[in-house]
């Protein structure tokens, strides 16, 4: 598998730097994780949007999936698509309300909203925890804590299996999420010190000893909001994981 970094600010997009977003590659598949703010423009830096074979949506805050409404506007109505994407919708992986909330998203107005039906370019599916297999991966998704709902990701391909956290608080569901998994993608927004609100995200001390007691090969992290201490959050996962690497717009890994 090929990881892309198209966004990894955490939150809100940060100077220069996109929302949550990555590409998964292998056997000539494309498969997106994530769309959240300023993902869209990187995305078309790097291939052609249309060449997306399915996308998966962790959970539905916009700094996951707020560009999805341009993604729409250019199956819709690009005036030469490559295929004809009525008949090639995009399967969309994400949890139960995707579907009114994207068109929420969408429409400008109550009216609009009423007739809005994006299934003629998308097709929806509901997240749940069985595996399900998405071109040549197979992806489980497990609900972790969040203010929404939310799923944490393992992806498993050719013998090899990442694992992406998504947003969450500390919970049980992360042992099964990083459980015999060779990389882990994991959000950490601030720093253990902060006196941050339980069951939103994680701290770097926290993802690092997530790694670190899985036995992973490696620890990537991501999702640091622009007003966090980048340095300081990289620390404290190091201190754990020694290993631990932030990620960075552009970069490409090989899981």
């Amino acid at each position: 598998m090929r990881l892309t970094i198209l966004g990894c600010s955490g939150s809100v997009p940060g100077p220069g730097q996109p929302a949550s977003g990555y590409l998964l590659e292998a056997d000539g598949f494309l498969l997106g994780l994530e769309f959240g703010n300023g993902v869209f423009a990187e995305l078309q830096q790097r291939r052609d949007p249309f060449d997306l074979d399915a996308l998966v949506l962790s959970h539905m805050h916009p700094d996951h999936c707020a560009d999805f409404s341009a993604l729409t506007v250019l199956r819709r109505y690009h005036p030469a698509p490559p295929y004809d994407t009525t008949a090639r919708r995009l399967p969309v992986h994400a949890p139960a309300n995707a579907p009114l909330r994207l068109a929420m998203a969408y429409a400008p107005n109550e009216a609009e909203l009423a007739e809005t039906d994006l299934s003629d370019v998308y097709e929806f599916h509901a997240l749940s925890g069985e595996p399900v297999k998405i071109g040549p991966f197979e992806v489980t998704a497990i609900p972790v804590v969040h203010p929404t709902e939310a799923f944490g990701l393992r992806v498993r391909h050719a013998g090899r299996t990442l694992a992406y956290t998504g947003d969450t608080g500390p919970c049980d569901a992360l042992a099964d999420l990083v459980r015999d998994v060779d990389v882990l993608l994991a959000e950490a927004s601030w720093t253990d010190a902060e006196d941050r609100p339980p069951g939103v995200h994680l701290s770097g001390k926290q993802a690092g000893e997530l790694a670190r007691d899985a036995g992973v090969e490696r620890l990537l992290i991501t999702h640091v909001a622009p007003w966090s201490d980048r340095d300081a959050i990289l620390a404290e996962a190091r201190a754990v994981f020694p290993g631990a690497a932030l990620v960075e717009r552009g970069a490409v890994y090989d899981v």
